[in-house]
Order: C-alpha cells, then structure tokens, then sequence
C-alpha cells in the first residue's frame, strides 16, 4: 500500500522561516519545500546556520523535503552555463547539509528533436550536475511543466543512471497541455517527488488555469497508482495555487488527498 509522507511549500505561507515551520506542523505536515533563492541562500549559509536552522527543523519535528532553486534559464543554454551550474551544485551541497534529498529547477524545454549543439549542451551540463549529485548524496529533479512526459523521459534515457530525477507536477502539465496520466505512464519510475496540484485547459482561451485541488481534470488516484507500483516513498507537497487564503487551500488540498490512502 502507497504510504505517502506530507509536505508543506514553505513560501506559500508568506511568512519568516521560524513561524512557516510552526504553521506547517500545525497543519499536518511532515516536511516542507524551501526556496534557496528566498530567506536561505546556499553561499550565505554557514556552519552555524545550517546548525540553527536543523533545530528550527527538530524543535518543530520537521524535515526538507525539497529545496526549489530556479534558474533564470535552462541548461541548454550555453550563456553564463557554467556559473548557472555551479549556482546549481551550491543549491545541492546546501540540500545535503540540512538533510534535503533532492533541489528542483525547471531545467528548461529538451530541444526537438534530440540532437544539435543545445542538446549536446543540455546533456553535459546534466551529467555534471548529476555526477556531483551523487558524491554528495543529492539529486536534481525536473520539475515538469512546459515539457511534455516524452521529452523528459527520452532525455533521463540519455543520461547516465540516477543523474536526474523528476518533480511530478500534474497542474504544471495540465496548464501546459499536456496530460499527466500519460506523462505518468512515462516517467513514474524517475519520480522523485510528487507535487499535489491541479488545473484545467480553458479551450475558449487557449491556455490552462490552475483549480483548487480535485475541482481539475489530474486523475490523482490514478497517478497514484502508478506510484505505487514502483513502491514511490517519496513525499506529496502542497502549495498555494489561486486562492489568497493560503492556509486554508493548504488544509483542504491535504484533506482532498488523504481520501486517496
């Protein structure tokens, strides 16, 4: 049986490190997703800090789930590549340090069809990072989006094994047009963090809208299930998708979910 742990995307409560922590026990969590572009920056943290911080995490008996490090641009990019690569290993050794197992980036649209300098540069660039990854002990994941579940699933192929993981996100696919029911079917053995999100494609307007939970067309039991079958024991983390009130959306998305195990 799927035994899925909770956790909290600390930014969305909009509130200072100390009190985030405290709101997200309260409400069930079991870990949270911090932002290393937010209130912890990887090249300002100290010894000291990281210690301070892990007793924020003990005293609130909290852990990270995930670290969020977005780039301005992907790694197909070759412009400032290097310095966005080691921006990327500073995020990862600072996930380590406080216990996190994995930092999430939108790694930018794998070029179509696979070949040509840019993916040659993506794939480089990847097998750097996830190289480093695995000497510290921390994976970066794709967060899925703009990417269809072929694109990424053909690029983890080219990889070498365990250089990249995947943050499923099922509204970021919807919004896209994408399906997450087969992105799934796709990529569920490289999930590494899933994301509890919904949305719907509004065809009048040609573009897609993020819902409160259940209320879009992500197929969760199904996705689920799919997780279940390559024994997934990571976390589901929830965050602030449409409504002001961030923590009540927080408190009913978890309910929603909790009916699925």
């Amino acid at each position: 049986m799927l035994q899925l742990r909770l956790g909290l995307h600390l930014p969305s409560l909009g509130l200072p490190l100390n009190k985030g922590l405290i709101v997200a026990a309260r409400l069930g969590a079991q870990a949270v997703e911090i932002d290393a572009r937010g209130e912890i920056k990887p090249r300002d943290l100290t010894r000291t800090g990281v210690r301070h911080v892990r007793k924020l995490l003990e005293d609130t008996n909290l852990r990270i789930c995930a670290v969020q490090f977005r780039t301005r641009r992907g790694y197909d990019d070759a412009e400032d590549l290097d310095r966005r690569i080691e921006a990327t290993k500073e995020a990862m050794k600072m996930a380590y340090d406080l216990g996190a197992p994995i930092v999430v980036n939108h790694i930018g649209r794998p070029p179509e069809p696979p070949e040509g300098p840019k993916w040659q540069t993506m794939i480089e660039a990847l097998t750097d990072i996830g190289r480093y990854g695995q000497k510290i002990g921390a994976t970066l994941c794709a967060r899925t989006g703009s990417e269809s579940g072929e694109d990424l699933q053909r690029l983890v192929a080219e990889l070498p094994l365990g250089s990249l993981g995947i943050d499923f996100d099922p509204g970021g696919l919807i919004v896209n047009g994408h399906s997450p029911s087969a992105a799934m079917d796709l990529l569920a053995p490289n999930v590494m963090h899933l994301r509890a999100r919904d949305g719907v494609r509004d065809v009048s307007q040609g573009r897609g809208l993020a819902t409160q939970l259940g209320r879009g067309s992500a197929d969760f039991p199904y996705l689920l299930s799919k997780l279940e079958e390559f024994e997934y024991r990571g976390y589901v983390t929830f965050e602030k998708s449409h409504s002001a009130d961030a923590e009540q959306e927080i408190s009913d998305a978890i309910a929603y979910m909790r009916s699925f195990w």
